[in-house]
């Protein structure tokens, strides 16, 4: 199979869309494939896994590199004569590729994964959000499949009228995030140092960006409660802000972590929370879940899918910061329901690895590739 991908976000930049599309093209590498990727010019590197990166022209926003449509694209796709275009979180490059491949006669998927219309109304641009869901759909109208990564994802993309739509989730490195990691030499020393001299405080920690999507004004809440060391994973432009206003708690920033660091970071946790309301699905709680620990996130997008309130996790009402505030409390007090709940994130993870994950990915590939092909077969005006 020939799969051209294009993102609206690759290496060097690190995010949820790039990670994603790594995996996919690790997978086709490992199965035989052959790919190409087309992306925002940023300092990518030329291949990835043997597959050529192609770099289209940009302009920088928000620190993010964002593709410019131009007449590479469609050039870039016809000579490479892929059987498939995957467009991961479709925007301005993402929709001209699309066009294109259509025009050649290409199908294509779409990934659903950034929640554009939440940030228009997280800023409170009501008129804006209603723009935003409409470019959705005239940007996910043109493919032949497009993948929500919740169910929340896919009640919204349907009721903002967008056609032929499927679920597909993301996995997560099951050798990588582990409760065993515990016991690493880097996991144990740095729990060590963030549950204070007598090693008795509870580590509640975060993972992600640090930004004002993320919501992590919330942390705030969790001012007074007794025996928690607050740890942030992650940096971002809201950083300065979230330290000023949890200064005076028991708090580190570890910054940006990656490999086996972050790791060790998750392993070092003994609580997980998210705090952000605007995720597509929410990669961080597989991972948390993964090493082993309960997560508190909000009852919003992508972590309602992820979080069975009550048995893996718990889930709190975003309009109530005292609910998070006491969630967190009655994890903190309880060691045994910590391990209890932390014992069943692992067992909800274990059918999720990036294998079974991608190999789902290559089924609907192959059925809309059936599909496409088929109605090219069916004569005009043929109801067979």
């Amino acid at each position: 199979m020939r799969v051209a991908i294009i993102s609206e976000s690759f290496l060097p930049t690190v995010n949820g869309v790039t990670n994603s599309v790594c995996k996919v093209l690790d997978h086709l590498a490992d199965n035989g494939h052959q790919a190409i990727v087309i992306a925002p010019q940023a300092g990518s590197p030329s291949h990835y896994r043997g597959f050529p990166v192609h770099q289209v022209p940009a302009v920088a926003y928000r620190q993010f590199p964002v593709g410019i449509p131009n007449a590479q694209v469609a050039r870039i796709i016809a000579r490479f004569e892929p059987d498939l275009l995957h467009a991961a979180s479709p925007f301005l490059l993402g929709a001209q590729g699309i066009a294109a491949a259509n025009r050649l006669g290409v199908p294509s998927v779409a990934i659903f994964q950034t929640d554009v219309a939440g940030y228009a109304r997280r800023n409170k641009l009501g008129a804006t959000a209603r723009l935003a869901w409409r470019v959705v759909k005239w940007v996910h109208d043109g493919a032949d499949l497009t993948l929500a990564p919740s169910q929340v994802s896919l009640t919204d993309l349907r009721n903002a009228g967008v056609e032929r739509l499927g679920l597909w989730g993301r996995g997560v490195d099951l050798q990588r995030y582990h409760p065993h990691n515990r016991l690493r030499p880097g996991a144990s020393a740095l729990h060590d140092l963030l549950s204070g001299p007598a090693r008795d405080d509870v580590v509640v920690g975060y993972v992600g960006r640090v930004a004002p999507e993320k919501g992590l004004e919330r942390l705030a809440a969790l001012r007074g409660v007794s025996g928690i060391h607050l740890a942030v994973v992650g940096d971002g432009p809201s950083d300065e802000h979230v330290r000023r206003l949890t200064r005076g708690m028991p708090a580190t920033f570890l910054g940006r972590l990656s490999g086996e660091q972050l790791a060790d970071a998750y392993a070092s946790f003994d609580v997980f929370v998210h705090t952000g309301t605007e995720e597509t699905f929410g990669q961080t709680l597989q991972e948390a879940h993964a090493s082993g620990l309960p997560v508190v996130a909000p009852a919003a997008g992508g972590p309602i899918d992820l979080v069975d309130h009550g048995v893996n996790g718990l889930l709190f009402d975003p309009a109530d910061v005292s609910d998070f505030r006491r969630h967190v409390a009655n994890l903190a007090a309880d060691t045994a329901l910590r391990m209890r709940m932390g014992e069943a994130g692992r067992r909800a993870v274990l059918g999720r690895s990036w294998q079974t994950i991608c190999d789902e990915l290559l089924g609907h590939y192959a059925a809309v590739m059936a599909r496409r092909s088929a109605r090219q077969r069916t004569p005009v005006g043929s109801h067979a």
